[in-house]
């Protein structure tokens, strides 16, 4: 009579099977650890390119350096096929790891998850580089509400921007808060010289939030004037990740310059509809 494994001979063979999974955990964090940056401590992921002596350095870091961090030899454009094999069969924690993310991820996820992980720093949406701070995304609007009081912030999903004294000299900007449809969104307008002797007013709207969050929304920013006048501009908010310089620098925005401003403006003062909606 052929007697049942017990208990015991079940349990043992669990425990032979979690030791296992360890011990092949173990193997793939050392396996990535043999893909460190040595500058930032991110992982080099493909294209993998080496020194001559064989030394990685990542593709964010690679730009900024004149020769390898590790041998001080040439960087070369060596491309390590093997390595980008390696890379290819593991999973990477998410360099917000430390913040609070637990994801591990594959080469071709880790990019893009990044781009919009939760747990990633924001800096301070305001225009200017006066303001220093950083921090999660759920502490931006805490820390504008604390730290820039000057900034009026209007509820609605169509309100009026009214920009004040638009003739000053030099580069000035105008900041204005809309929240509707549970989110916050930020009114830039900036005026600055892109090209010098040539004065431009540069409109946006970004969402506190993340760049798939600013896919759900549309704004549309319109001047109205005399005479039946009327200058419209329709789009999708930034994401504060991407900011409002990108938006400028690739005149991704409404733009007039001081003469079309004058036709719309009051007194030196203008006032832009803005209006939200969802998509």
């Amino acid at each position: 009579m052929k007697k049942r494994p017990g208990p015991y001979h079940h349990s043992s063979s669990c425990a032979h099977k979690r030791n296992k999974m360890s011990s092949l955990d173990a193997t793939c964090t050392d396996l990535a650890s043999l893909l460190e940056c040595p500058v930032c401590f991110d992982y080099v992921l493909p294209p993998i390119l080496q020194c001559q002596s064989g030394h990685l350095v990542c593709s964010s870091c690679r730009p900024k350096l004149n020769c390898c961090p590790t041998c001080r030899g040439p960087l070369g454009n060596i491309r390590n096929l093997a390595m980008e094999q390696v890379a290819n069969t593991l999973k990477f924690t998410c360099k917000y790891n430390s913040s609070g993310c637990a994801l591990t991820l594959t080469c071709a996820e880790k990019t893009e998850h990044e781009e919009q992980c939760q747990f990633r720093p924001y800096s301070c949406p305001c225009p200017g580089a006066s303001c220093k701070w950083q921090g999660p995304l759920e502490q931006v609007m805490p820390h504008l509400l604390s730290a820039h009081k000057s900034i009026t912030n209007l509820t609605g999903e169509d309100i009026v921007f009214l920009a004040t004294d638009i003739n000053l000299p030099g580069a000035v900007d105008w900041v204005m808060m809309q929240t509707c449809y549970g989110h916050n969104f930020m009114l830039i307008l900036e005026k600055q010289e892109k090209y010098e002797g040539h004065p431009q007013f540069f409109a946006v709207v970004q969402i506190i939030g993340s760049p798939k969050e600013a896919k759900n929304f549309a704004y549309k920013l319109e001047l109205n004037g005399s005479n039946k006048r009327k200058l419209t501009y329709e789009a999708s908010p930034r994401s504060i990740h991407e900011g409002v310089a990108a938006a400028i620098n690739g005149s991704d925005c409404l733009i007039f310059d001081p003469s079309i401003a004058k036709l719309f403006a009051d007194h030196g003062n203008l006032g832009i509809n803005v209006t939200i909606s969802q998509i």
